[in-house]
């Protein structure tokens, strides 16, 4: 096989991975990418598949796990409002499905309770479970499982 066919070959399997974010396509492409160096020695068909073959079983053996483990992986900090998730805070004022004021870090801030059957009274230690805008969305300390 022609060393060009296989560069229309990585050609197409990079175009399938860039729509498909898998690794899948991209690992075939690396493997084509092999096949169509061997080509370029000269080594025949059987020799470019059998080149194909390993590449395609190394990069999903070994290179495709290490790597979906990486991209799984939480980044290391989180800043911003997002560090902000999780961290304890004291009711400063009651917290109702529409308003509420707590004391997060040292800072006032508005407040939703997450569930909007609750009224959490001033004094309460709650948790921050999300932040929309400006608003801390909280659930109480008391009634976590």
């Amino acid at each position: 096989m022609p060393w060009f066919v296989w560069l229309l070959t990585v050609a197409a399997l990079g175009v399938a991975e860039f729509f498909t974010l898998t690794l899948v396509f991209g690992l075939l492409a690396g493997a084509a990418l092999v096949a169509a160096v061997v080509a370029g020695v000269g080594v025949g068909v059987l020799g470019q598949f059998l080149a194909l073959a390993l590449a395609a079983a190394a990069g999903f053996l070994i290179v495709r796990p290490v790597a979906l483990r990486q991209m799984a992986r939480q980044p290391l900090t989180r800043d911003g409002t997002d560090a902000l998730i999780g961290r304890r805070a004291e009711v400063m004022r009651e917290v109702t499905a529409t308003h509420g004021l707590i004391k997060l870090s040292g800072e006032e801030w508005s407040a939703r309770a997450l569930d909007e059957t609750l009224v959490i009274p001033a004094g309460a230690l709650v948790d921050v479970m999300e932040i929309e805008g400006a608003t801390a969305i909280v659930y109480p300390r008391d009634l976590l499982p």
